[in-house]
């Protein structure tokens, strides 16, 4: 069965200015999927979320979200998204029930079904008891939380989340992370931003790596971070001599290197790791931990991008 794709996206190009934001870009989402998008600063992640859900026109290329014309079909779009940017979108004056209240109507959902909708979604996202609170008094948790309950007002098929989680503590996110997977279990399609590797690495079936307003990189988790280069054994030595009588020891064996911090060798699993134990142990040397590192998605991102730019501006940042 051919799978189906509720983002398609095909050689977009945005520009401001003499700036280009993307080059070329082009993605595709299946149906029912979480896609992290990753990328450095100013690579053009912003961008794309943007253009995806019609607030900004493409220079050139086409795209459709949930088999509709970004451009062209444009009201279609937006009838069938949903969108959580960087910035929280709420008014601080109202209490949470009139905010969605207020989303609803502005869908046209009727006052009755708004406030039917509203109440479902305080008590989806456990807000219930905050209702009727002005959301000018709420956690940067809770108000994330409402202003993602506030995206989903509309039933969308497909959501966009551009860094929900930036700025939230560890237990705000990992309640975020939970909605965002009860999300996808019951069909959703989501596209995430994120410069939190971890969250993509935990949330993500795809992960699409950009920079430069291109793709550099498209695969789940595991692909990404087999390009990094396999796993390896790691063996901290702790003193000089101990470095230099394990690399005689390991002499001959592939990927074998040495640093400041100890060795390392190619590993295939955890035969690997058994098989230096028992070297280490029969030759008596006290090492201070041995180890089986695989490579992590920082690994992969910054073998693919280099280190973040962040004091160079970027034509997301001119636009705002």
């Amino acid at each position: 069965m051919p799978t189906r794709y509720a983002v398609e996206a095909e050689g977009l190009v945005k520009r401001f200015g003499e700036v280009t934001a993307l080059d070329g870009l082009g993605l595709t989402v299946p149906e029912g999927t979480i896609a992290g998008v990753l990328g450095p600063n100013g690579a053009g992640k912003t961008t794309t979320i943007d253009v995806l859900t019609t607030l900004l026109e493409p220079d050139a290329g086409h795209a459709r979200v949930a088999g509709r014309d970004v451009v062209a079909e444009a009201a279609e779009v937006r009838a069938v998204i949903g969108l959580t940017g960087q910035f929280v979108a709420l008014d601080d004056n109202l209490t949470a029930r009139e905010n969605l209240e207020l989303f609803g109507r502005l869908l046209k959902l009727g006052r009755r079904r708004s406030a039917e909708r509203a109440d479902e979604l305080l008590s989806r996202f456990d807000l219930t008891d905050a209702a009727d609170r002005r959301s000018g008094t709420f956690s940067g948790g809770m108000r994330r939380r409402l202003d993602l309950a506030a995206s989903l007002i509309g039933r969308p098929e497909v959501l966009f989340l551009d860094e929900p989680t930036t700025g939230l503590d560890p237990r705000s996110r990992a309640v975020l992370w939970d909605v965002v997977r009860e999300l996808r279990s019951d069909g959703m399609t989501i596209l995430l931003t994120t410069q939190y590797l971890d969250e993509a690495d935990a949330l993500a079936d795809r992960i699409v790596v950009i920079d430069h307003g291109r793709v550099i990189a498209d695969g789940t988790a595991d692909d990404l971070k087999d390009q990094a280069g396999g796993s390896v054994c790691r063996i901290a030595t702790g003193t000089d001599r101990i470095r230099a009588r394990v690399l005689e020891l390991l002499a001959g064996r592939p990927g074998l290197t040495a640093d400041a911090d100890g060795v390392a060798i190619a590993a295939t699993g955890a035969s690997t790791l058994i098989e230096v134990v028992r070297i280490l142990d029969g030759a008596n040397i006290p090492v201070e931990d041995v180890a089986l590192r695989r490579p992590t998605l920082d690994d992969v991102f910054f073998r693919l991008t280099g280190n973040p730019r962040e004091d160079q501006a970027t034509a997301e940042e001119a636009t705002r």
